[in-house]
């Protein structure tokens, strides 16, 4: 029996963990990171109602009960996902329309069935064998790092789509285990079931759009959702999330074509001039995307060029194609035999070229690495917006933008080497960020040393930073256009003429982002990689009832802070209607958790999620932001609390609180200056030294739970419920501490956090 129930509790804590990382993946590319964000982070506290319910309502807790329990949180989680995608739920209309409101509470049930159902049979496994806690909650752990490992596996092998149905395996098979020989054929038929949903997992869990061109590739792993537009033949288009876009430039290994080819317009942003400064140029893409960069490139006859991506399916698509993956829609796709024409041929095997260095890294860790390395640094429109930190908990953070970022760029440059770098709405930010990096860096009149163009046509800002001062012939001839007088196409923010000289760069430069602060629309203020969150440009201010009615997905981006409402909406929940619920069992008759071991669990819970979610960011930086630093981090993490779960009755109570607190206290104030020197490592070798450097932290938070279950006996599953409500507002508001004073400060809250639960643990007579 008691093999059995580890059993069960792992195969359960696989299919909840896995759900939550496919579920986040699968609804951040169909809806938006900020929404996926939302519904899974209220979707989850499902787990600690049910566990709740199984202390409220006595008719629940049989042990005959618990296959019956597994199997609906099996059936949900195969159901709920396409449901939800049949409601027709609008994000953007949700805080103004009450259908919406009723569709997304309905979404919620649906999602939150499942933990709902998993969260009984949990604590009622806790409940019944609370004297075997550190082995049970062991299980429990290891069941979720476990789940970490079979989600990426599902998501890279067989598809993000298909892996939503086959995460519900685990939970399914712990199911039958449970169940008794005549519900067994239940859970039997809904693993046949499984098998069915797979095969149309595609046409169930896509939103239904208007592309702007025929899609004739697809591709969903666990770094993102790939869909490939064929514009006529002409072009190829990339779309990564339904929200970034590259374009595939086709080519048949002739050069002197390629000016007939692009047209009178040429490429949008040349670099020809920036290239022809140096003998023998060597150019970094800092996000190849789909290749146009490096065609650029080696059309203007740069000697050695860097395709850095952080995608490897994508490098993948350059290199070898992908025809299995194609929807042959048309002709264009095919060559005269019928034979499909790969990305890589249709692009005329450009990455082949032996200048070519393709990389499949994190373009700011692979900048760091190099000093003193590039000619020319060029980045158009490179984002990371996919929500890939701690499951539902994460909303996206961007080490490309930064302080720091800036400082690297620079020292990765030759000594007259450029960045150039586009984007649509980051350059308010990124002029503060340049100017800081240039002053930390002694350089000598920062200001002298860029200009930031305005692109009206394509509706994006472009700076140009070069390692000498800039000469009146940079500015002018840097991207050709200037030459031609094109004011409607390119013409400079700062040094801005006289008249746009009041736009904001220009002031943010020559008065300094300070002084713009109250006259600003959004948030200007440099980001740095303590604070890496450069997409979160909102302001409480620009707070207007009429602008909730229609929320666009990108509202941050002019400053209406979304992304901040959302979380204070998550706490809302949590706060006025969870909480109290935690409080109901004290209404009813029978034995009830003392004060302070209710807000025992009540911290941990807090303090746990709030840790893990700021790790995870950032380690990002370190390792490279990937599904790679994700897993490393987020599995050790996992496993190394189940371990000392196992051992929590080998070690005191003191000893347990002071070494989680003593090793976030090195994470704070040393381990980062470690870190920074190892750089210089390969991914695996980073992989494995954050690995060790977050085990024993890990190891130490896995102690607190089991040792304050074994002091309540069989009110764990009172405890536990409020433990998991109060996982859900660690992890949301660490998020908007993080936001408004760093991860540095971030990770201080759960420090104190548990100083204040091990002095509640310490007082026996208390409990």
């Amino acid at each position: 029996m008691r093999q059995r129930n580890l059993l069960v509790i792992g195969f359960l804590s696989v299919t909840l963990l896995g759900v939550e990382l496919v579920w986040t993946r699968l609804l951040s590319a169909e809806f938006f990171y900020t929404y996926a964000f939302l519904t899974l982070s209220l979707a989850v506290m499902g787990m600690g109602l049910g566990a709740l319910a199984l202390r409220l309502f006595r008719f629940l807790d049989r042990e005959c009960n618990l296959g019956v329990f597994l199997t609906l949180a099996g059936l949900m989680a195969l159901v709920g996902p396409p449901v939800v995608f049949r409601i027709g739920l609008d994000f953007s209309l949700l805080f103004g329309s009450w259908t919406m409101i009723g569709k997304f509470v309905i979404t919620l049930a649906l999602l939150g069935a499942s933990f709902f159902f998993g969260g009984i049979a949990l604590a009622m496994l806790f409940k019944h064998n609370h004297q075997e806690m550190p082995r049970l909650y062991a299980a429990d752990l290891l069941g979720a790092g476990v789940g970490v490992l079979a989600a990426i596996i599902l998501m890279n092998g067989i598809g993000t789509p298909t892996a939503v149905f086959w995460v519900a395996l685990p939970i399914l098979l712990a199911a039958l285990i449970a169940s008794r020989w005549w519900f067994k054929i239940v859970p039997v038929a809904l693993i046949t079931a499984i098998v069915v949903l797979s095969g149309r997992a595609d046409s169930l869990l896509e939103v239904k759009r208007e592309e702007r061109a025929p899609v004739v590739y697809k591709h969903w792993d666990a770094m993102a959702k790939i869909k490939m537009y064929d514009y006529s033949g002409h072009f190829r288009g990339l779309n990564i999330d339904n929200v970034a876009h590259f374009s595939v430039i086709p080519f048949d290994g002739d050069w002197s074509k390629i000016e007939e080819e692009l047209g009178e317009e040429g490429w949008d942003i040349d670099i020809r001039y920036l290239v022809d400064q140096f003998d023998e140029c060597t150019f970094l893409s800092l996000g190849s995307g789909g290749g146009a960069d490096v065609f650029q490139a080696l059309q203007y006859g740069a000697a050695e060029v860097h395709a850095v991506e952080v995608n490897p399916h994508i490098n993948g698509m350059m290199l070898d194609g992908d025809p299995s993956g194609y929807i042959v829609s048309d002709s264009s796709v095919t060559d005269s035999t019928g034979r499909i024409i790969t990305c890589a041929e249709f692009s005329g095997h450009i990455y082949d070229d032996p200048r070519v260095k393709v990389v499949s890294e994190d373009a700011r860790t692979y900048v760091r690495r190099h000093k003193n390395k590039f000619d020319v640094i060029f980045s158009l429109s490179s984002n990371t917006w996919a929500a890939l930190g701690s499951g539902s908990f994460a909303l996206a953070e961007n080490y490309l933008f930064t302080t720091e970022a800036f400082i690297d760029y620079w020292e990765a440059l030759t000594d007259d080497g450029f960045l150039s770098m586009e984007h649509q709405v980051y350059m308010p930010r990124l002029v503060g960020e340049v100017i800081d990096a240039l002053t930390t860096l002694g350089v000598d009149k920062p200001t002298d040393h860029f200009i930031v163009y305005n692109l009206p046509k394509m509706r994006r800002n472009l700076l140009l930073l070069s390692k000498q001062p800039l000469t009146d012939d940079i500015r002018q001839n840097a991207y050709l256009a200037m030459k031609q007088q094109r004011y409607d196409f390119i013409y400079p923010l700062y040094p801005a003429p006289d008249s746009v000289e009041t736009n904001l760069i220009n002031l943010i430069v020559t008065n300094g982002w300070r002084a713009a602060v109250d006259s600003a629309k959004i948030n200007i203020s440099p980001c740095t990689d303590d604070r890496p969150f450069t997409a979160q440009m909102g302001l409480w201010r620009n707070v207007q009832r009429d602008k909730l009615k229609n929320v666009n997905a990108y509202a941050d981006f002019y400053g209406f802070p979304i992304s901040k409402i959302i979380i204070l909406v998550i706490l809302a929940v949590v706060v006025v209607l969870m909480i109290p619920l935690m409080l109901v069992p004290y209404a009813k008759s029978g034995e009830k958790l003392r004060g302070a071991a209710w807000l025992y669990f009540f911290l941990i819970g807090i303090a746990f999620m709030a840790v893990e979610v700021v790790l995870i960011q950032k380690y990002a930086l370190f390792i490279g932001a990937s599904v790679y630093s994700i897993a490393t981090v987020l599995l050790t993490l996992l496993i190394a609390s189940g371990i000392g779960s196992r051992m929590a009755e080998r070690f005191g109570s003191r000893t347990a609180f002071i070494g989680i607190i003593a090793w976030l206290l090195l994470e704070i104030f040393v381990l980062r200056h470690f870190t920074n020197l190892l750089v210089g490592l390969p991914m695996l070798p980073r992989a494995i030294v954050s690995g060790l450097l977050v085990f024993p932290l890990g190891f130490f938070m896995g102690m607190p739970f089991p040792k304050g279950a074994l002091r309540v006996g069989e009110l764990v599953d009172w405890g536990f419920a409020v433990n998991g409500v109060a996982s859900v507002l660690g992890a949301t508001a660490i998020v908007l501490v993080a936001f408004t004073f760093g991860f540095t400060v971030a990770l201080l809250v759960p420090a104190l956090i548990y100083l204040f639960a091990g002095l509640l643990l310490s007082l026996k007579t208390a409990w």
